[in-house]
């Protein structure tokens, strides 16, 4: 990686301060690099911006549709709706893996 690192807009990219999606290493500087773990949802839920039920919504997301899981913590999922959706974060519990 040359010159300095960018920043990307929160909930367009899966990156946040500590890991981003294996696809974008070289182009965003952070300790931790993920490997998607594909999931789907068993029931419908709503992306939010963080780990709590007041925490902003994102967008509803349906029964069945596949999601992107980078990170696991605290009853919650963070991850990328899709291929290339929004990012944010479910509860687990609306997860099963594909």
């Amino acid at each position: 990686m040359t010159g300095p690192s960018v920043s990307a807009d929160p909930g367009c990219l899966p990156v946040r301060g500590d890991l981003a999606h294996i696809k974008l290493a070289g182009r965003y500087f952070v300790p931790h690099y993920a490997v998607p773990m594909p999931h789907r949802l068993v029931a419908p839920a709503t992306l939010r911006a963080a780990t709590a039920e007041s925490a902003p919504e994102i967008c509803p997301v349906p029964a069945g549709a596949a999601f992107d899981v980078l990170d696991m913590a605290g009853g919650w999922a963070w991850g990328q709706y899709g291929e290339d959706g929004p990012v944010g974060y479910l509860p687990l519990a609306s997860l099963e893996a594909a």
